[in-house]
């Protein structure tokens, strides 16, 4: 069973304020970071007009504009792009994106040492869905095999996208690492630019949604209006859709790789924890 491995303007230091920089050019004193704002608590808009890109990776790359002394700047682009943006290296030198480690993204970008895992989670209205079983640790989880004959929404490019995508269309026993486990099951995928507008579609447009575990615990415990649930996915009660986050860097850039992997073995996992913690349910350092 295969697991995927996987021009803000401020007279700061580091800037934290999403506007476009299209048409400037790129200064060597200064961060360009690509990322998608609508990914909680890793990414997404706040502050006191709502207007600013706040997160764990925007805090992350803070803390690296602060080690190599320059400027931070962050622009919202659709997920779909980073990492050709990235690769390209003309507009931005790296993107922080809650971004999982793939063989494919890693022929175009380098990658940092991953520095949080995720699993992929079923957000669902009512008893769209009931729970399929309890794993060893005590996850409560629903089967892939479960979302059978329903109509699936996602976030496009995210690694839900590519999961669902995989076993709707890949049969099983196949070469490409996926169960095919709704294959040939009469299962329909639906993409949205955020797991939020896909969410917003529960009921009318599609079933059920697949999106990473953080994300979909975010959006369930902000709507404390609606009947939203969600689950961990697994396949079977031993295994889950484990990914590994980590931030991607145009290839060769050795001097700001070097500068992420410090800052995040600095952090280490308490230090991330603490980022999810803030970021999640707003608490202060």
């Amino acid at each position: 069973m295969k697991k995927l491995i996987g021009c803000a303007v401020s007279a700061l230091l580091v800037a934290t304020t999403a506007v476009s920089f299209a048409g400037c050019g790129k200064d060597p004193n200064t961060i360009y970071v690509d990322t998608n704002a609508f990914f909680a608590p890793f990414e997404y808009y706040g502050g006191e007009n709502g207007d600013e890109i706040l997160g764990v990776d925007i805090d992350i790359m803070n803390k690296v504009g602060e080690k190599l002394n320059k400027k931070v700047v962050f622009e919202n682009t659709d997920f779909g792009v980073i990492i050709d943006n990235v690769s390209k290296g003309k507009k931005y030198d790296c993107g922080a994106a809650g971004i999982t480690i793939t063989e494919s993204r890693k022929e175009q970008v380098d990658f940092s040492t991953p520095y949080y895992t995720s699993v992929q989670y079923v957000i669902f209205k009512g008893e769209t869905l009931s729970v399929g079983g309890t794993a060893a640790d005590g996850t409560e989880y629903v089967l892939w095999s479960q979302l059978a004959g329903k109509s699936v929404g996602v976030q496009t490019d995210t690694t839900g996208d590519i999961y669902v995508d995989g076993e709707i269309n890949a049969q099983k026993d196949n070469d490409y690492g996926y169960d095919g486990v709704l294959y040939n099951t009469n299962t329909t995928e639906k993409r949205y630019d955020s797991a939020q507008l896909a969410v917003e579609a529960l009921g009318s447009q599609v079933d059920v949604v697949v999106v990473d575990k953080l994300p979909a615990q975010y959006i369930v415990t902000k709507n404390t209006n609606s009947d939203l649930k969600c689950y961990a996915l697994y396949y079977d009660a031993e295994t889950a859709t484990e990914e590994q986050y980590a931030i991607c860097v145009t290839k060769n850039n050795t001097e700001l790789l070097n500068a992420i992997n410090e800052v995040l073995a600095e952090l280490g996992k308490d230090g991330i924890d603490k980022l999810v913690q803030k970021h999640y349910f707003g608490t202060q350092d």
